[in-house]
């Protein structure tokens, strides 16, 4: 059993630590936290754009920019209603994001109804041998979790701990361990914005209740470049089909919102 299910079993009222190391039970001086989980996970938004042969970069150092500026608006204001956005280790690597929220005022009435001024930023990291100086590791007062398997906690917590709070998360990962510590931290909705190897862990997991796909009016034709997904058994195969909620157009881009379940069986 992973260290946060453990926690989760033992019960989400726990005297908890504020060290950066966190494997949810180390020692340390101590804080009382209550946490009140309302489900077992967050409600969980994978947003996407992505070209029309389904790539989301191409295989040139500078990223490729999918989206426009309306859509890109679009973005912000989505990742402005959630709690946290979760990113893969490659993607913090590949495009450095901030994980910013643009709009300043989008920041000041997240701030004026009591929240951060911008979501949770997370990663997941099969080793956590991330750079320090990464953007995602900017100084904005957010939290910054950065979940590994439990086995490469310590070598991650050495390299990240004065940027991050560290978390070992089972080994193999869990993925659903993740998700029950998020909502333990008060995460009520994720947004996942990549890249194609953490789309596809949340897909085949069947951990992901909609998804914003952004089609670019344009082909990559590259098979070197990062796809909306990798291979593997998707549970939303033509056996199973998405529940198509929305079509919106977006200067030239198609906004397609999936629902992975039918509302009614949601």
């Amino acid at each position: 059993m992973s260290e946060i299910a453990a926690v989760h079993l033992a019960g989400l009222l726990q005297i908890r630590t504020h060290r950066r190391v966190d494997g949810l039970m180390d020692g340390g001086a101590t804080n009382v936290r209550q946490d009140v989980c309302m489900s077992m996970r967050p409600y969980v938004i994978l947003s996407v754009a992505a070209s029309v042969d389904g790539y989301i970069d191409d295989s040139n150092p500078e990223r490729l920019y999918l989206s426009n500026e309306a859509d890109f608006d679009r973005v912000d204001e989505v990742r402005a209603g959630v709690d946290a956005v979760l990113i893969g280790a490659n993607t913090v690597r590949r495009d450095n994001p901030r994980l910013r929220i643009r709009s300043q005022d989008r920041r000041d009435r997240r701030v004026a109804a009591g929240r951060p001024e911008i979501p949770l930023k997370v990663t997941i990291s099969s080793k956590g041998d991330l750079d320090p100086a990464s953007k995602f590791f900017g100084t904005e007062d957010v939290e910054k979790l950065v979940y590994v398997p439990t086995s490469a906690k310590s070598a991650a917590g050495e390299r990240l701990g004065e940027v991050a709070t560290v978390v070992g998360a089972g080994d193999p990962l869990d993925l659903r361990s993740v998700l029950t510590d998020l909502s333990s931290r008060g995460v009520g909705r994720l947004m996942v914005e990549g890249g194609g190897h953490i789309h596809t862990m949340f897909l085949t997991a069947e951990l992901v209740d909609e998804i914003h796909l952004a089609v670019a009016p344009f082909f990559v034709g590259d098979s070197t470049a990062p796809r909306l997904v990798v291979d593997a058994k998707f549970p939303q195969d033509f056996r199973n089909r998405m529940h198509l909620d929305e079509v919106q157009q977006i200067g030239d881009i198609a906004l397609l919102r999936y629902l992975l379940k039918e509302p009614s069986d949601a």
